[in-house]
């Protein structure tokens, strides 16, 4: 069986007084979700907007994708599946770096 989808991600950022929030939204056609993060500028540090859009942005992806994960979990549970290993270091990074 072939089958083929389109989920669409839409992104939002909106950057005030040093810090930067990001909302994910992921339609699926059928349900929504939303993702959020959030990244701050240290004060002694110098200010690069496009480091806190990439935090910001990359936070809330990976609240969208926990979201996504465990919504998977629920259903498959629901079915008499097995669930997914949880994962218990970094979500991402060197394989070498989380082993």
């Amino acid at each position: 069986m072939t089958r083929t989808l389109e989920w669409k991600v839409g992104l939002e950022l909106v950057e005030e007084d040093g810090r930067t929030k990001a909302v994910a939204h992921l339609d699926t056609g059928t349900s929504t979700l939303t993702g959020r993060g959030s990244a701050r500028c240290n004060p002694a540090d110098v200010d690069v907007p496009a480091i806190g859009d990439e935090l910001a942005a990359g936070r809330a992806m990976k609240d969208l994708a926990a979201q996504l994960m465990r919504e998977a979990n629920r259903e498959m549970e629901a079915v008499g599946a097995g669930t997914v290993p949880q994962h218990t270091g970094p979500g991402y990074g060197w394989p070498e770096a989380v082993s």
